[in-house]
């Protein structure tokens, strides 16, 4: 489905991809919950344009074991469309309502007062440009239509702090037992933002958002091959189908149930 005159789409459990177009971008998300449990899925996705030129791409993972991962992860997000909604008329406050956005859902969710949780990845797109912030394991990767990644985020957990530092591997990261761990989050009074470099969207970049269900499952150099090109929606749906397979596999490959979203945004 496309949606050409939305204002704000979120989605916590459709188990559809949605795909929002403008003349400068198009857009595709989805989120499901884990093919392994039955209680609420806790993670969430958002895109909120705001011209044709400008919108903020987000997810929210609400962390498991913990109460109100679901909850977290929704106030999170409306937290973030709340902020940045003020500068609606002024684009060039983006950045500023993003972080203060991120601020205020950190206060939010730790007034639950129930120890609640999530992680949260943005980016925001203005002219062909995008910025990323996040906190949390959730992974941004922005990569060529030719398969070239251009940047990665770095996850903030003893595991991705390993890889970037080089004492491991990345597909040994896949299978650590620790990789579960997470060492800053939204709802914690020492979180800290990371705010990536401002980088300019290549024509047929493919900027991809996702939760650790993603790259749980699916190596980097799959997710990107099977996004790097095709039509945006289709791509995503044959990732979305690997990620399901992988999530079920028993075989040497890693596999993770566990909840699934994804925002692809590319450039046109």
């Amino acid at each position: 489905m496309i949606a050409r005159d939305s204002h704000f789409l979120f989605e916590q459990e459709s188990g559809e991809v949605t795909t929002l177009a403008r003349s400068c971008w198009i857009a595709s998300a989805f989120s499901e919950r884990s093919p392994n449990k039955i209680t609420p899925n806790e993670d969430a996705v958002a895109i909120i344009p705001f011209d044709e030129e400008t919108a903020v791409f987000a997810i929210a993972d609400g962390c498991g074991g913990m109460r109100g991962g679901e909850v977290a992860a929704s106030l999170a997000l409306r937290c973030l469309a709340d902020s940045v909604a003020l500068c609606r008329d002024n684009p060039q406050q983006l950045r500023t309502a993003i972080l203060d956005g991120i601020e205020l859902a950190n206060h939010t969710v730790q007034d639950l007062k129930i120890g609640a949780a999530c992680t949260i990845a943005v980016a925001e797109f203005h002219q062909g440009w995008i910025r990323t912030y996040h906190v949390g394991d959730s992974t941004i990767l922005l990569a060529t239509n030719r398969g070239r990644v251009r940047y990665q985020s770095i996850c903030h957990s003893p595991v991705g702090f390993a890889v970037e530092a080089g004492f491991l591997e990345p597909n040994q990261a896949m299978h650590h037992e620790d990789r579960h761990l997470v060492s800053n989050v939204v709802g914690d009074p020492r979180m800290r933002i990371e705010m990536g470099p401002r980088i300019e969207m290549g024509v047929k970049d493919t900027l991809v958002i996702a939760s650790d269900g993603l790259f749980d499952n699916l190596k980097v150099d799959e997710v990107v091959e099977r996004m790097r090109k095709g039509r945006l929606a289709g791509s995503l749906h044959s990732l979305i189908s690997d990620a399901r397979i992988r999530m079920r596999t028993d075989s040497d490959e890693p596999s993770k149930p566990d909840d699934l979203s994804v925002v692809c945004v590319r450039r046109v």
